[in-house]
């Protein structure tokens, strides 16, 4: 995860040197190899390795995908398409452990990295066919170090860029802090068996979907600033009646897990709105720009799950009262960045 989050911060500038299609086909091309790496390794430490392959080449789709956005669409289709972008990016870390394991216990360990090598294959295919680069060479960036230098310095100046994406961060905190506590908090809080994680993830990838696409469908009647205000309104009841339930009673299902569900709801309609208009600061730099704005998310999303989590997972209040905490702060940092 630190890999794929590392990596983040290089891909946008290369694309905007080198054009979108050439980086991401490069990257998937890397991603495959190391996939099928994995699925043949001989040791532990050869595993290792390419399981970091698979983390550097990972995070090109998510920086480019969205800078490709910036440069093909412009107002409510491209918070439009945001969203479903916001959709994927909340369903992957969701279903993929519910696959994985599925994978495991049917095939072994192996089949998992089979699995992401075929994965890559069909998407490099998909993008040499249906992919055209979106940002001409007239409109490149030189791929000078003086120069890409003074881009990152204007980047990790700009304050109101900084707080709207530490609050995308913070925002998804929340999300981040219930998938890296999902054993405790099924097996150990709820009580309920290993085979029983769709209780947690259901109500989570239920909520994302549904609030991408409310989301997405509003955004060409509402302004993006109510967007903001409406998702931040219901992630904040979601924390409420979350922190609320577990201080009075214990956590069971159905209740324990519904107001996550408002939560990632709330999250898909505020958050695209949020990282468009970050990205709409730099024009010139789109690619450089959505590289900060995934690498501050993904670093966030690494910090929480494997720091803060561990910390709070033991209790269904506590993080509840985490997800609230995150919460607060990321409403502060959206509003300070009003201010910047």
């Amino acid at each position: 995860l630190f890999t794929f989050a590392f990596m983040m911060l290089f891909y946008g500038t290369l694309s905007d040197s080198f054009g979108r299609r050439r980086v991401i086909l490069g990257a998937l091309a890397l991603y495959t190899v190391g996939s099928i790496g994995a699925a043949l390794a001989p040791s532990f430490g050869v595993l290792l390795a390419c399981r970091a392959l698979q983390g550097l080449s990972a995070g090109a789709g998510s920086v480019i995908g969205q800078a490709i956005v910036q440069d093909r669409l412009k107002g409510a289709e491209a918070q439009k398409m945001m969203s479903n972008i916001m959709m994927v990016f909340g369903l992957a870390p969701a279903i993929a452990p519910i696959l994985g394991g599925w994978l495991h216990v049917h095939f072994g360990w192996r089949a998992t990295f089979v699995f992401l090598a075929v994965f890559g294959a069909a998407l490099i295919l998909l993008c040499l066919k249906l992919l055209p680069e979106s940002l001409p060479a007239e409109k490149r960036q030189p791929f000078h170090p003086g120069t890409i230098a003074r881009n990152y310095g204007k980047v990790l100046r700009h304050p109101q860029f900084l707080l709207m994406s530490l609050s995308v961060g913070l925002a998804f905190g929340g999300l981040s802090l219930y998938i890296g506590s999902a054993a405790n908090f099924v097996m150990e809080i709820l009580g309920l068996p290993e085979t029983a994680f769709a209780w947690m993830f259901i109500p989570l990838i239920g909520g994302m979907v549904l609030g991408s696409g409310w989301g997405g469908k509003r955004a060409a009647r509402m302004a993006p600033a109510k967007l903001k205000w409406i998702g931040f309104g219901i992630m904040a009841l979601a924390a409420v009646l979350n922190i609320g339930y577990n201080a009075l009673f214990p956590a069971a299902v159905p209740w324990a897990v519904l107001p996550l569900g408002i939560y990632t709801f709330g999250l898909a309609v505020a958050m695209p709105a949020i990282q468009m208009t970050a990205l709409a600061l730099f024009p010139d730099n789109r690619g450089l720009a959505s590289s900060m704005l995934g690498f501050i998310q993904m670093m966030s999303f690494a910090l929480v799950s494997g720091l803060v989590a561990p910390l709070l997972f033991e209790s269904a209040f506590l993080l509840a009262c985490g997800v609230g905490v995150g919460l607060v702060l990321s409403f502060l940092a959206w509003r300070g960045s009003k201010l910047a």
